[in-house]
């Protein structure tokens, strides 16, 4: 693989979403603007090997976008098809000045377009489950398997709620937005605490899927971490009074903090149990304790602040042994009942296993054995040998584990659960 392709691959994980956001911006066409970031990406690739990558890559990507809209105008016009709207946005001095431009000279200075197109892909128009897909697909940049994965649903359902979902924007475009203004216009303050519940979703799975990739050759991936807390900041800025929107910061910057601790030297996966937990971000704890005060200041502790409340237990504890598992587990009982979600299902298994012994842990597991979305899902085995290896059935733990290895995707994950495998078939009275 090439630098400049790296490049390219970089600089489109990086900037897609500003990208995306610009175009639909001025566009006011999802499915116009992807495609015209996917040509500039094609150009890129063509180009950047024998031109060099160029000093402003998201600036060069972001100019040949706007150039190949202004062609389209163009063919347009010359068959009488051609938007004014369209023409009026592409036609301004600043288009007009990128369109004669070198690319690598091209800044493009609007720094909101990743919120704003977040906003627009969370439209009330669409259902929960297409908004969240698209705007994962859009802002996350997650592909269409990464998605299914964290809905738990077969890929090509996220593919046909995509589909649906550009479909149903398209068909509001031409009509008039009911959170008042034009499609691609901000929602005024009603407008954006109806798309709150979308947006904050979409955050978190985006996030999530930064702090634990489902697949792919690398545990973590900053890059969307990043982005989810930076987006968050300004969300969390929109709607002030909203107690989910700092419950959610809250836990993203808790979760964050033990960032520098999750991976060794080679890149792999630490356990929360074996991390040096002098290496967690001591200041993005404090920015996630202070936000987690906003929240419950703000109201009735929901989904979001309550798993705040857990990550901000982890950080007041020196070791996993003075972990306060009783308090979490307490926690975990009052989420699952909110939002009956498995994985948090999962998780209350856990810490009910701390708390009061991996038996009771491992009754609960089982109990989630044909739950819909934990059946076929890595995690439950992988949590199942945790206990059973706690219980001293090496032998059981390590067939879970590598039962667990099978069915995961990510290769950093896939590696250690064999690992631990490994380790207990070398010494089944050990913990794996």
């Amino acid at each position: 693989m090439t630098s400049s392709h790296d490049a390219v691959v970089t600089a489109w994980r990086e900037q897609a979403p500003r990208l995306i956001g610009g175009l639909v911006r001025l566009t006011r066409d999802v499915d116009l603007a992807e495609d015209l970031a996917n040509d500039a990406m094609v150009a890129a690739l063509e180009q950047w090997p024998a031109t060099g990558v160029p000093q402003n890559p998201a600036a060069w990507l972001m100019t040949v976008a706007k150039r190949r809209a202004v062609d389209q105008l163009r063919r347009a016009e010359r068959h009488g098809r051609a938007e004014t709207w369209l023409a009026h946005e592409l036609r301004t001095e600043e288009v007009g000045q990128v369109h004669g431009a070198d690319p690598a000279d091209a800044v493009d200075t609007v720094e909101d377009d990743v919120l704003r197109l977040m906003l627009l892909t969370c439209h009330p128009a669409l259902t929960p489950e297409s908004q969240v897909a698209l705007t994962l697909r859009l802002v996350g940049g997650l592909t269409s398997r990464e998605i299914a994965r964290a809905f738990l649903v077969p890929e090509a359902t996220v593919v046909r709620r995509i589909t649906r979902a550009k479909t149903t924007l398209a068909q509001v475009a031409r009509g008039q937005d009911p959170d008042g203004g034009a499609l691609v216009d901000p929602p005024d303050a009603a407008g954006r605490v109806r798309r709150l519940p979308a947006v904050l979703h979409v955050l978190y799975l985006v996030f999530t899927e930064g702090y634990a990739a489902t697949a792919g050759a690398d545990w973590l991936r900053p890059e969307l971490c990043d982005e989810a807390i930076r987006l968050g900041r300004l969300v969390a800025a929109l709607v002030p009074g909203e107690p989910e929107a700092h419950g959610l910061l809250a836990l993203m910057h808790l979760q964050a903090s033990r960032a520098p601790a999750r991976t060794d030297a080679a890149g792999d996966p630490v356990l929360l149990e074996r991390q040096d937990r002098g290496r967690w971000d001591r200041d993005a704890i404090a920015r996630g304790v202070e936000s987690l005060g906003r929240a419950l200041a703000a109201g009735a502790p929901g989904p979001y602040t309550l798993q705040a409340a857990i990550a901000a237990c982890h950080s007041r504890a020196a070791t996993v042994r003075d972990t306060d598992w009783t308090t979490i587990a307490g926690l975990y009982d009052r989420l699952a009942a909110s939002t009956g979600s498995p994985m948090v299902l999962l998780n209350r298994a856990v810490a009910r296993g701390m708390a009061d012994g991996p038996q009771v842990g491992l009754r609960l597991v089982e109990e989630l054995a044909g739950v819909p979305g934990l059946r076929g899902h890595h995690l439950l085995p992988s949590v199942r040998g945790d206990l059973l290896a706690r219980l001293g059935r090496g032998t059981d733990a390590c067939a879970e584990f590598e039962r667990a290895a099978a069915l995961a995707a990510n290769a950093r994950e896939r590696a250690l659960l064999l690992r631990r495998a490994h380790a207990l078939r070398a010494d089944p009275a050990g913990d794996g």
